[in-house]
């Protein structure tokens, strides 16, 4: 792999949809990174209920959806990796390859959760925190700094572009045959019939 600024974009991605590339591009123009790695998890510790469509499955959808962007670099690396997808794990896997300036790309809820993250400490030594901001989410910075002694040094905040997209959604209007054309690209809807995902 080559070094670097990296962007870290990590999710279940089920499906993944344009609020995760628009996303990504945002932070990769406004920090301006070298490129932006796109992570699904195989296993998030956090949402146990596990993912609708197997890591085979997000791991393709999500190939798709990258296809025609020369700076998002889809990896398999938590996929391949048995067990929980821990984050610091990953990051420390790419320090070990060399990549040492990474921007890990939260919404600020995800923010707000960081206490409860295996090794946030090791994650915030590893990492730049990038935060997505969105309306109507204000975050406590002063309190979450005060459990996260050094969050503020390694945090910035974007005010990214807001499109109201879940993945949640989409498998429900899948599953109850509404459109989910121009939320996510053409060929990952091509992908979820083809594999009747989501019904």
């Amino acid at each position: 792999m080559s070094s670097g600024r990296t962007g870290i974009l990590g999710g279940s991605f089920d499906p993944i949809h344009y609020g995760h590339l628009a996303i990504a591009e945002e932070v990769r123009v406004v920090l301006q990174l070298n490129r932006v790695l796109i992570i699904p998890a195989r296993e998030q510790p956090l949402k146990p209920d596990g993912s609708a469509a197997s890591p085979t499955h997000r791991l393709a959808m999500a190939r798709l959806a990258c296809a025609d962007n020369p700076f998002f670099e889809v990896s398999s690396l938590e996929i391949d990796r048995p067990g929980p997808s821990y984050t610091y794990v990953t990051l420390q896997f790419l320090r070990n390859q060399g990549l040492d300036d990474l921007y890990l790309i939260l919404g600020m809820d995800s923010v707000a959760d960081l206490p409860r993250w295996r090794e946030v400490r090791r994650i915030l030594e590893l990492a730049h925190i990038v935060g997505m901001s969105r309306p109507g989410a204000s975050l406590d910075l002063s309190h979450l700094s005060q459990v996260l002694p050094g969050l503020m040094e390694r945090l910035i905040v974007i005010d990214g572009p807001h499109l109201d997209i879940s993945s949640t959604d989409l498998r429900q209007r899948v599953a109850q045959g509404r459109p989910i054309r121009y939320q996510t690209p053409d060929a990952v809807i091509a992908y979820i019939e083809m594999h009747q995902l989501y019904r």
